[in-house]
């Protein structure tokens, strides 16, 4: 009996000490890895101060939890792939469901994940955990003043065509905490804050097909839409030139309506230009708008890729492709894009097939590619590091 008891006992504590070690072996620490891009240290300095590197933001597939954060250092020429889970061991589950927004502000990162409902917020120089701002279909992320604005689908994630409409939540970046909160209309997208009023980009993703068509104006000290700005179907990316116009973009709806831009005027609020140009996304440096587009039709089941400058204050097309020395055929899917402010270098990101790690591209000012990497699942938001000066 004594030898039983002495069996059994021996066998549950082996099986206690492998349940635990299957528990801990499930939220095992995948390690970083360094890459050479064979640049070597490079001083990059702005007016913002020394540009020390940037984060790159990976989504991850919606489903897979697998949203990364890489970080290119200039001041060694190397990519870290995969940082945040050795930065910050004791966060079980790392950053969670589809990443879909990166910024700096101050001295904190702040990282979207949309369908985890939340912001991740880390120290900008070491990525370590702060704290987090709980937004449900959290979207983009704009700041002013000390304060955190963000653009939220608040409806689940599914196509209803009465779903719930949007809103934009303020919140202070001392405390962390939601203050404030401002319906908008249906799935609203990317922000803009100027003579202070919040725009908003309202897309109806989930209404299809009937999108919503405009961009929700909020006034910012009293926190209330105001109105709204009637402009084209399904809208997406919204920016601020350097002649003070907002430059919003239209997905269409994928069948007879195209992917186009339209510009507002926001002293009057009135839509002044529109051009028949796709664009999927865009970064903006001086007058210049740098651009791509992968142009989806339900029609031919097909993608259609295009990149190319554009001149926002003449609204003219500098050049139909920024890539000069044909490795554009060699990326599948574009999906970010970025330019350096300082040295003019493109970073390009291709998420190949949504499921496998992506890469970026970087290109010279002249279209030659430098160098690239491997990244994370769908690579797509970058944001600048600097030192600052003292």
């Amino acid at each position: 009996m004594k030898n039983y008891l002495r069996y059994t006992s021996a066998l549950l504590f082996t099986l206690l000490l492998t349940l635990v070690a299957g528990c801990r072996g499930e939220y095992e620490i995948i390690y970083s890895s360094s890459h050479g891009t064979e640049l070597g240290a490079q001083l990059l300095e702005g007016q913002e101060g020394q540009l020390v590197g940037f984060y790159l933001l990976n989504e991850g597939n919606m489903g897979s939890n697998k949203a990364s954060l890489d970080y290119f250092d200039f001041t060694k020429g190397v990519y870290h792939r995969n940082i945040y889970a050795e930065a910050n061991p004791n966060v079980v589950k790392e950053l969670g469901d589809v990443g879909n927004d990166v910024a700096i502000y101050g001295s904190k990162l702040y990282a979207v994940i949309n369908v985890s409902n939340y912001i991740e917020v880390m120290d900008a120089k070491t990525a370590k955990h702060i704290g987090k701002i709980e937004i449900p279909n959290v979207r983009y992320v704009e700041f002013h003043r000390g304060k955190l604005y963000a653009s939220a689908y608040v409806a689940p994630v599914k196509f209803d065509e009465n779903a719930r409409v949007g809103a934009v939540y303020e919140v202070d970046t001392a405390t962390l905490q939601v203050e404030r909160m401002c319906k908008v209309g249906y799935q609203p997208e990317e922000m803009v804050i100027t003579r202070g009023r919040l725009y908003v980009a309202n897309s109806g993703g989930y209404m299809f097909p009937n999108y919503d068509r405009t961009i929700s104006v909020v006034d910012i000290d009293t926190f209330e839409e105001v109105k709204k700005i009637d402009v084209g179907i399904n809208l997406h990316r919204l920016r601020l030139t350097s002649s003070d116009q907002l430059l919003v973009t239209s997905r269409g709806d994928y069948y007879d309506v195209g992917s186009s831009i339209y510009f507002i005027d926001p002293n009057t609020d009135e839509v002044v230009d529109h051009m028949d140009l796709p664009v999927s996304n865009l970064d903006i440096v001086g007058d210049l708008a740098y651009f791509y587009a992968v142009s989806w039709s339900y029609n031919t089941q097909s993608n259609t890729i295009s990149y190319g400058v554009l001149n926002t204050r003449t609204k003219e097309i500098v050049t139909r492709n920024f890539i000069k020395d044909g490795t554009e055929e060699d990326i599948r899917i574009p999906y970010g894009v970025r330019v350096n402010p300082i040295n003019g270098d493109i970073y390009v990101t291709d998420a190949i097939d949504y499921v496998t790690p992506g890469t970026l591209l970087c290109y010279d000012k002249y279209g030659m590619l430098r160098w690239k990497v491997d990244t994370g699942d769908i690579p797509a938001h970058i944001c600048f590091l600097y030192e600052k000066r003292e």
